[in-house]
């Protein structure tokens, strides 16, 4: 989705306002560091919608159709329920919503993990399906092979170390990682298997801000962090989390706005104004001509 087009506003309101445009590129966000340091950091916000894509598309650099949409939108407990069809149907409605940012979608737990063929399956149907520029998955070493698989391909890979949110049950739960010196060393090297496989960025979740630090100079790809450091090469935040749409705030979140307090203010300012029978109102209703 690299090539310059115009979108159309004449119909109705999905389409942001018409100019010639130009999606960022992944050889573009990978290029952004170099020789280890990166001058421009790297914006990353989630998306699931194609209307928050229009809102969140000028200021970031990629939109991550993320996996945490289970949670978010659909109101399940993790993100493994979550399925290759709501992946596909999220994304194609961000791509659709978006004209400058380069959008990533997360692989679900189970579509990617029994084979390299396997996941080449499930990110081609997302690239064909979305118009995706790449797609994100899980994992280390493990997954060294898949990414260099999908890489020679033609599909643009994100890695994802650290807390890895598809792995909870085994995890035992969302603690920050990297305490230990062994567990620390081993997602240093998850790191540095990914970016050799190909991997043209990679997300380090929850860590220790000194590991967080430690990827980052590990690694000549650019490293996204979320719980992590600002010395990352760039961050990313779930848009509700950083919106303030939960009543919970993880620890590494800032929020920025009270978007649920101004969204129950407004409904109840509704309700109030239908029982009191003041909406709709002339303004709102349709009148016989004179």
């Amino acid at each position: 989705m690299s090539t310059t087009f115009q979108l159309d506003t004449a119909t109705s309101r999905a389409n942001p306002t018409p100019a010639p445009l130009r999606r960022l590129t992944i050889p573009a966000i990978r290029q952004r560091k170099k020789d280890g340091h990166t001058a421009d950091p790297v914006v990353m916000l989630t998306a699931y919608t194609a209307r928050q894509a229009q809102l969140l598309d000028a200021h970031c650099d990629l939109l991550l159709v993320g996996d945490s949409l289970g949670q978010v939108i659909y109101g399940l407990p993790s993100s493994v329920p979550v399925t290759l069809d709501m992946m596909a149907a999220h994304g194609a409605a961000v791509v659709r919503g978006s004209w400058h940012a380069a959008v990533i979608v997360d692989m679900p737990f189970g579509s990617y993990e029994a084979s390299p063929q396997q996941a080449f399956e499930s990110a081609a149907r997302l690239l064909k399906e979305t118009g995706c520029a790449g797609v994100k998955l899980e994992g280390g070493v493990a997954m060294a092979e898949t990414v260099a698989f999908l890489s020679q391909r033609g599909i643009p890979v994100m890695g994802h170390v650290g807390l890895t949110p598809q792995a909870v049950n085994q995890l035992g739960g969302y603690g920050a990682r990297g305490r230990s010196a062994a567990e620390a060393e081993k997602i240093v090297a998850d790191a540095v298997a990914l970016a050799e496989a190909g991997a043209f960025a990679i997300v380090v979740e929850g860590v220790v801000e000194p590991l967080a630090i430690a990827v980052t100079q590990a690694v000549p790809c650019p490293v996204i962090g979320i719980g992590g450091s600002a010395q990352c090469d760039g961050q990313v935040l779930v848009t509700e989390d950083m919106l303030g749409m939960f009543e919970r705030v993880p620890r590494f979140v800032k929020r920025y706005e009270d978007v649920a307090g101004v969204i129950s203010r407004a409904a109840e300012s509704y309700a109030a104004e239908v029982r009191a029978r003041s909406f709709p109102g002339i303004e709102q209703t349709y009148q016989p001509k004179a």
